[in-house]
């Protein structure tokens, strides 16, 4: 590491910044192109349309700070500030999980539960930063979401994030366990989805350190076996979640048998898995049965 940069130019700056993370190997250049970007408040490949242009000495001083932090371990978008999730981009901190890309594949899901519903009432279970809230909203204008989360700091963020985007008429936020603020004043969802931790509390230690020491436990941690939380949640479905409404969870690898067993015992029908982009089932979800009477009715 040099620590200086003889002329504080863009292209200069990204070599310095290659140099310094070089560990990260193939992302080294994307990484430092965003962090770069985001000194300059630019986007990312505006850093090259003035390869000459000389930037100033506290500009290049704050990027090399940027780039040392993330060579010691900490996450690019703590470092930004934000994450990309579903074509928005959502503002993120460690006191939120950073959404990843296989979680799209649960928002998905829950979209094709919802196109035929346009003014359902939904319920975003462990809502962290708000991403899974926020992209159904954005995506169904009629949509109707609860954000619901143990922990204040995760909802200041998921609130940000609501407001920042336009949501504040449709996504409400609500502290408290699970679907307690629910239960606790009566409310009825046509769906509840879920990405709760689901990692077994003996594999928190063999995280990269870039998860274990800078992303909060509370959104990791699933208890002994990594399924504490989501036993709890399908647990207390009963009275939540509307006749006919839906359960939908990402969960962990070879979780699915498990899940599926718990939901059944519950009550559920139509329970299957989906795998997302690496054939791993890390979806679920099955259907509260409606009243055998208004079944009936809709078949005559």
């Amino acid at each position: 590491m040099t620590g200086a940069v003889a002329v504080p130019t863009p292209l200069a700056l990204l070599r310095e910044g290659m140099a310094l993370l070089h560990s990260a190997g193939p992302a080294a250049r994307r990484e430092a192109e965003w962090l770069l970007a985001g000194v300059l408040g630019v986007g990312r490949f505006d850093v090259y349309l003035e390869p000459a242009r000389e930037l100033a000495t506290d500009e290049a001083r704050r990027y090399l700070a940027l780039l040392r932090r993330r060579a010691a371990g900490e996450p690019l978008q703590h470092l930004l500030g934000f994450e990309e999730f579903h074509g928005l981009r959502l503002a993120v901190s460690p006191a939120v999980l950073i959404p990843r890309p296989e979680t799209e594949g649960l928002v998905q899901w829950a979209i094709e539960v919802l196109e035929t519903r346009a003014d359902a009432l939904v319920a975003d279970v462990g809502t962290g930063s708000g991403a899974i809230a926020c992209a159904l909203a954005a995506r169904l204008p009629g949509l109707r979401v609860l954000a619901l989360d143990c922990s204040p700091d995760a909802l200041a963020v998921a609130a940000d994030n609501v407001r920042a985007h336009g949501l504040g008429d449709r996504v409400h936020v609500a502290l408290g366990d699970l679907l307690a603020p629910l239960s606790e004043r009566g409310t009825r969802v046509d769906l509840i989805v879920a990405n709760l931790p689901y990692l077994p509390s003996a594999l928190i230690r063999s995280l990269p350190d870039e998860v274990a020491a800078w992303e909060p436990r509370l959104a990791l941690d699933g208890g002994p076996d990594g399924m504490a939380l989501v036993r709890r949640l399908i647990g207390g479905v009963r009275g939540v979640l509307g006749p006919g409404g839906f359960l939908l969870m990402e969960i962990g690898e070879e979780q699915a048998g498990s899940v599926a067993s718990l939901m059944a015992a519950e009550g559920f029908g139509g329970i299957r898995s989906r795998r997302d982009l690496n054939g791993v089932e890390r979806y679920i979800g099955g259907q509260w049965p409606a009243p055998v009477a208004a079944v009936s009715g809709a078949a005559g």
